[in-house]
């Protein structure tokens, strides 16, 4: 009969139990488990404006996704993997949030988005406060081309558009970014 107890999270919950053969492969996945966590963890949070709770939400997802797809047989995979699959994640979350500020856009024909507020209490960093403040499109295309430094064709790729499309993107959020840098001098 196999152990089942939850394995604890640096974020304050547990995670989904873990049925394992041997209390062997057990110790491997909690010690792979507390050494990925982290990384995981804070590659989301400064790819999201800060927003614990949104870095909470997508590393959680990030880790049963992981899970599901391995059949939990994760432990052997490398953290670089783990990064792989939150940015799909932060992906999925950019294209939802992209797709109600358009749905919300059509409802009020033509008016501009409420912004939506992350947490902007974290260290006095005006680019990362101005990204926030990006409609969900343009910010998901710059934390992909320039925070993870991945070429034009990936992000295109990534958000499900053209090349073209992805630089017109790029070039509209670079703009949008001087210009909110340059009127909030602090």
């Amino acid at each position: 009969m196999t152990n089942r107890e939850p394995i604890p999270t640096a974020l304050g919950q547990p995670t989904a139990r873990v049925q394992s053969g041997s209390a062997l492969e057990e110790e491997a996945f909690r010690g792979w488990y507390e050494r990925t966590l982290p990384r995981v963890y804070a590659y989301l949070l400064n790819r999201c404006g800060r927003n614990v709770d949104l870095a909470e939400e997508l590393t959680q997802q990030t880790f049963v996704d992981a899970l599901r797809s391995r059949r939990g047989a994760v432990a052997s995979q490398r953290a670089e993997w783990m990064i792989g699959v939150a940015r799909h994640k932060l992906v999925d979350y950019f294209r939802g949030l992209e797709r109600r500020e358009n749905g919300f856009l059509r409802l009020v024909a033509g008016r501009p988005p409420q912004s939506i507020s992350m947490d902007e209490t974290g260290p006095d960093d005006r680019v990362s406060i101005a990204l926030t403040r990006l409609p969900a499109g343009q910010r998901a295309a710059v934390v992909l081309r320039y925070v993870d430094d991945l070429p034009v064709r990936e992000v295109a790729r990534l958000l499900g558009r053209s090349e073209s499309s992805a630089e017109s993107l790029l070039s509209r959020a670079r703009a949008a970014l001087r210009q909110q840098l340059s009127e909030d001098p602090q």
